[in-house]
């Protein structure tokens, strides 16, 4: 913190506080900055001429849509956007997968947070049933 010495007032050498910043170290700093960083930029390309080789991997598909079960409190179950029952859950989603096999597919279950066990329980081994082992709960985040 600066002083600053004053003439008038209750002695000769009286101090008061100065609270302004004195930015001008900080600029330049900045503009030192800047020009080392203008002069090392050209210098970190690489100036070797290289021919390189054309790519042959295929491009990466894209990941399925992801399928979502949903278990509300009174036990009605959803695949995605459509109702559908316990019974019905394995063709349902094998109808939603395609031609993908029913063991390489991740399944994804909401379940309201007063969803009895049993119907929750009764999905689990519906999927289990018809081949579906990859399942992930999914919750709600604290924030």
């Amino acid at each position: 913190m600066a002083a600053k010495l004053s003439g008038s007032g209750g002695g000769r050498y009286t101090v008061e506080a100065n609270s302004e910043i004195n930015v001008t170290p900080f600029v330049d700093i900045m503009l030192v900055l800047l020009i080392i960083f203008m002069v090392a930029a050209p210098l970190a390309t690489v100036s070797v001429p290289v021919k390189l080789p054309r790519a042959v991997a295929p491009p990466a598909v894209n990941p399925p849509k992801p399928i979502f079960i949903s278990i509300q409190n009174d036990g009605d179950v959803f695949v995605g956007d459509f109702r559908t029952s316990v019974a019905t859950l394995g063709e349902d989603l094998k109808e939603q997968i395609g031609s993908r096999s029913p063991d390489q597919e991740r399944i994804f279950i909401r379940a309201d947070q007063l969803t009895r066990y049993g119907d929750f329980m009764q999905v689990m081994n519906a999927l289990q049933d018809n081949g579906f082992y990859s399942v992930a709960l999914v919750g709600e985040d604290q924030s």
